[in-house]
């Protein structure tokens, strides 16, 4: 068990004075091969911050008959991007405000248009649903005013939403066990300010939540395979990796009634992103309480992939349409799609997924320059710098001279060796 320091601080007229505060945390389990099953699953949500806010929010809108709310950190409305697959508008109107962005009314009536399409869900059925939002003052990748048009957003359509915009956080999940300083934006993005935003979360979409578990994690991380609840079957043609994860308590496992949380990453927080690995799943304190409240914790991966249609170097939710999918934000959107099929298989509402194809022989790896590498579409390059395609590694300098060896996992998928 390892212990982390909070300290939130405190000014009065005789000084400084520092509350300490110990949260005792079990670093989360190693994941465990096996599939995703049926639980008794009561009631759904879904959680995300920056490009999995966004993504968030698209899976309540597009299925409010199946979430019954939302928490969402840093992000915007819903359809923002409005389907710009350059990713301009994301970018220019929606994270930052240099260009004209649609008005939450304007993008209510595009949700009630599909609503009457039967692309998305009826509109009444985000009426009364609770959401939890959160922004950080020192936030400028997705800045406060896009934040409050999402608030904006729900609170028209009639949902219960509590906006938490107060903290001094920067563009990050924030979290009491978050390796960041509260007011940084920096990698891996999960921030400490002092304060327990998942609680508070947690609280108002349950009514009331139980303390946190200060004791080990009493749970399994199931690894499983996403590819067989991708269209087609192949989950690195839309931007997600091979593996996602599924924290399940030990009382969920023994039968009793859970709740389930799906939880979404931000660009640069998968676990295949370079060196990530499971910090997204350990530091967000979702586990701890997952285990105090019968929580189980289903965490989708989003890949880097720099290949044909698809430009997403930093393993960001499709929230603008790349990939050349225009119903991303839709019923048969192909991420969509891939997570509620593992929403469905959790609650035993969906078929059994899609056989993954038989395994090959392991990939021959390929040695080259960085300029060749690139030239050949095994690599993308961006300031000078190769990266790998699909995995977006860093391979250093962008030359004849500095050589690299890679090989193919999927296709437009390249890893080093």
């Amino acid at each position: 068990m390892k212990y982390r320091q909070i300290l939130p601080t405190m000014l009065s007229a005789l000084g400084l004075a520092i509350a300490t505060v110990t949260v005792a945390i079990a670093a989360v389990p190693s994941p465990t091969p096996g599939q995703l099953q049926r639980y008794d699953i009561g009631t759904t949500y879904v959680s995300g911050v920056s490009s999995g806010g966004y993504m968030a929010n698209q899976l309540h809108v597009a299925y409010s008959s199946v979430f019954q709310g939302a928490g969402i950190f840093t992000a915007g409305p819903y359809e923002c991007a409005q389907g710009d697959a350059t990713a301009n508008t994301a970018q220019f109107a929606c994270m930052k405000t240099y260009q004209a962005r649609k008005t939450p009314a304007q993008l209510e009536q595009l949700t009630r248009d599909r609503a009457t399409a039967g692309t998305v869900d009826p509109v009444a059925g985000l009426s009364g649903d609770k959401v939890y939002l959160y922004h950080g003052t020192n936030d400028q990748t997705v800045v406060q005013a896009v934040n409050d048009d999402l608030a904006t957003y729900y609170r028209d359509f009639g949902s219960n939403v509590v906006y938490d915009r107060t903290s001094p956080a920067g563009h990050a999940w924030v979290s009491p066990l978050g390796p960041v300083a509260c007011a940084s934006t920096a990698s891996p993005f999960i921030n400490d300010c002092g304060n327990d935003p998942e609680r508070a979360m947690l609280g108002h979409l349950f009514g009331s939540v139980n303390a946190a578990s200060t004791t080990s994690l009493t749970g399994k991380l199931i690894q499983f395979d996403q590819r067989g609840y991708a269209p087609g079957g192949s989950a690195a043609a839309i931007s997600m990796g091979d593996e996602g994860f599924a924290y399940v308590p030990a009382a969920c496992s023994a039968g009793q009634s859970c709740r389930l949380m799906v939880t979404l990453h931000g660009c640069k927080q998968g676990y295949r992103y370079q060196s990530i690995g499971d910090t997204f799943m350990k530091d967000a304190y979702l586990n701890e309480y997952a285990d105090t409240n019968n929580m189980i914790v289903l965490y989708p991966q989003a890949i880097a992939a720099s290949t044909g249609t698809i430009v997403n170097p930093n393993g960001c939710w499709n929230w603008w349409g790349y990939g050349g999918d225009a119903a991303y934000a839709q019923h048969g959107g192909a991420q969509i799609t891939a997570i509620m099929n593992m929403v469905g298989a959790l609650r035993g509402t969906s078929p059994t997924p899609t056989p993954t194809p038989t395994p090959t022989a392991p990939a021959a790896c390929t040695t080259a320059s960085n300029y060749a590498h690139v030239q050949a579409g095994r690599a993308y390059q961006s300031g000078g710098v190769a990266y790998a395609t699909g995995s977006g590694q860093n391979l250093g300098l962008w030359n004849v001279f500095v050589f690299s060896t890679l090989k193919s996992t999927a296709p437009g998928y390249w890893v080093k060796c």
